[in-house]
């Protein structure tokens, strides 16, 4: 025969159902806030911020960022 201690849960079921919902949701709150952190950043830079940069860094010279910059614009010169 089986002997039961009462009905319903005792102290540590009621500390696991609690921990076991904050642990739920503290991982729906971290999921949201990282997908809308993810949204709110995108990438804005345009191609003539992007060359502006590289050309700011020395990665191409002011020939090279002159031509790219004027075919961008759509009034591409021929390269010597």
């Amino acid at each position: 025969m089986m002997f039961w201690y009462g009905h319903g849960m005792n102290g540590w079921d009621y500390a696991f159902t609690f921990l076991a919902w904050a642990l739920v949701i503290t991982g729906l709150i971290v999921l949201v806030r990282y997908l809308a952190s993810a949204q709110r950043t995108p990438n804005d830079t345009t191609p003539q911020q992007f060359l502006a940069e590289r050309f700011a860094r020395g990665e191409i010279d002011e020939q090279e960022y002159r031509t790219r910059l004027a075919a961008l614009r759509g009034n591409p010169t021929t390269r010597v």
